[in-house]
């Protein structure tokens, strides 16, 4: 369900017929829980149930105490304008105000009621004529799932869906109370990764004083709940899986206590100073393995890690294939490298510039990646020269065959290379490729193919951006022969990205 329709993190208490056909006592249920609610930060909704015994009950059970639900509904009946009076008491205690219908002409009176949401109990969860009948309402929806198969849930969702519907689902226990073994709480799991557009709740019937269950829904990510609750007086006991105010209490603290526990969770927390001055004194600060004079790049082999750092200096942790570093001041054998004698040039930003420009032109083509495919970002001439000459190139197999895409950006090209071993087949997707082949040139669209046997010498570029499906048998490492000496010569021409789709 929507932010706009429904808040997050929701709390529905179903009153169900626990006003015991007494208004002033279901008033009084509704100021006490006020009471209780109020203390906490979540947005509560109250709940009731709608009969239009007329109709509901059959002619010949009427009046029958022998049937329990027949006495139970009978005995605990109010009117239209009992109904509006406990509504307006939600209101006024701040709750949003909600019902579940058992029957068309219940719909009707919440319409005129003006009731936030309908609630489809799981005794109704596919009852189609009160499902045609509730779609017509304009009211967002919540549907509890006990007892549903996965068809009649699948038939549902769709059903709501294609009708435009606000609407939530419930994973819910109709055992009134459930044991421990029979909550099943990883259900909600199920309804999730089946349902992800969907937002998934927990109908609990659980002991009322239990404590734990709503703890571990929470760490499951639910934030929409919905609890049986009643007020014991002299005249009017509790049931056995309604809870009370104080239970409801001791409920939501448990809910409450959860969530700080859990924390945040739909985004990386930065460490906070006192962890990330501590984890930085455990780890290796940078060396100079040699004396190094101002002016140099430092490579593997200039440097050393040891412990402990020294403060301000550079880390283990800060070394990467991404970071290039030059000397600004001479290093000393031994000496710490750090800020205040080297600089250095990140180049994570330019990768991910590049891919980010490469997905851009993927959606542009339409062409569907596989999301475990490498990215290989080949920089011939180094970084700073890419987009003039380079070219990315995704592995999607590797095997006894080989397939890869080839992806140029506009105005790209790739230098002259062959293979002594390998026989490649280029199929273009997108764009336009302008190939070179023992120096002759051809202009290829998509749908041309061809075929490129070894020791045939290969250059390309696209005014416009294209993609290539490449075909060949294995790709080896130290197959792939350059015009250019120097590219060959160059072993730092490469960079992959695992993760880059996102």
């Amino acid at each position: 369900m929507t932010e706009s329709m429904i808040p997050t993190p929701l709390f529905i208490l179903e009153m169900a017929n626990n006003h015991m056909g007494d208004v002033d006592h279901g008033i009084a249920v509704v100021r006490a829980f006020g009471e209780v609610c109020r203390a906490f930060p979540f947005r509560f909704a109250f709940k009731l149930q709608y009969r239009d015994l007329d109709t509901f009950i059959h002619p010949a059970a009427r009046g029958r105490d022998d049937i329990k639900y027949v006495k139970r509904f009978s005995e605990t009946r109010l009117g239209r304008a009992e109904f509006d009076r406990l509504v307006a008491e939600m209101r006024s205690n701040g709750f949003l105000a909600m019902a579940t219908p058992f029957d068309e002409p219940s719909v009707d009176v919440i319409d005129g009621q003006g009731l936030d949401i309908i609630k489809i109990a799981s005794c109704s969860f596919a009852d189609w004529p009160l499902l045609e009948r509730i779609v017509r309402s304009d009211k967002p929806v919540i549907a509890s799932t006990a007892g549903a198969s996965l068809e009649d849930i699948d038939r549902v969702a769709s059903f709501l869906a294609h009708r435009g519907k606000d609407f939530a689902l419930l994973h819910c226990i109709g055992e009134y109370p459930t044991p421990d073994e029979r909550i099943q709480l990883s259900q909600v799991d199920v309804l999730r990764q089946r349902y992800p557009n969907v937002r998934i709740g927990f109908s609990t019937h659980e002991q009322p004083d239990h404590t734990d269950i709503v703890k571990l829904a929470v760490a499951k990510g639910v934030t929409l709940f919905e609890k049986h609750v009643a007020l014991p007086t002299a005249d009017y006991a509790i049931n056995a899986y309604s809870a009370s105010p104080g239970q409801v209490r001791a409920w939501l603290q448990a809910a409450q206590q959860a969530w700080t526990l859990c924390g945040i969770g739909d985004r990386r927390l930065p460490p906070n100073p006192e962890e990330a001055a501590s984890l930085r004194s455990l780890r290796r600060g940078v060396f100079a393995r040699r004396p190094i004079a101002a002016g140099e790049s430092l490579r593997d082999d200039d440097i050393y890690f040891a412990f402990p750092p020294e403060p301000d200096q550079y880390t283990a942790n800060d070394w990467s294939k991404y970071a290039i570093y030059s000397s600004t001041a001479a290093i000393a054998r031994d000496a710490a490298v750090s800020p205040a004698n080297t600089a250095v040039e990140d180049r994570r930003a330019r990768i991910w510039d590049i891919a980010q420009r490469v997905k851009a032109l993927l959606d542009q083509s339409r062409i569907v990646v596989p999301g475990h495919a490498d990215l290989e970002v080949s920089h011939h001439y180094g970084l700073d020269r890419f987009y003039e000459t380079g070219l990315v190139l995704i592995t999607v197999v590797n095997r006894g065959y080989c397939k890869k895409l080839l992806v140029s950006l506009p105005g790209q090209a790739h230098p002259e290379q062959y293979h002594k071993q390998k026989e490649e087949t280029f199929h273009v997707l997108f764009g336009e490729v302008h190939l070179t082949l023992d120096g002759e040139t051809r202009i290829c669209r998509p749908g041309d193919v061809v075929t490129i046997e070894p020791g045939v010498r290969h250059a390309f570029t696209s005014p416009s951006g294209s993609v290539i499906e490449e075909i060949s048998s294995t790709h080896f490492l130290n197959d792939s022969f350059y015009s250019d000496e120097s590219i060959n010569l160059n072993k730092d021409r490469k960079t992959l990205l695992t993760y880059w789709m996102g």
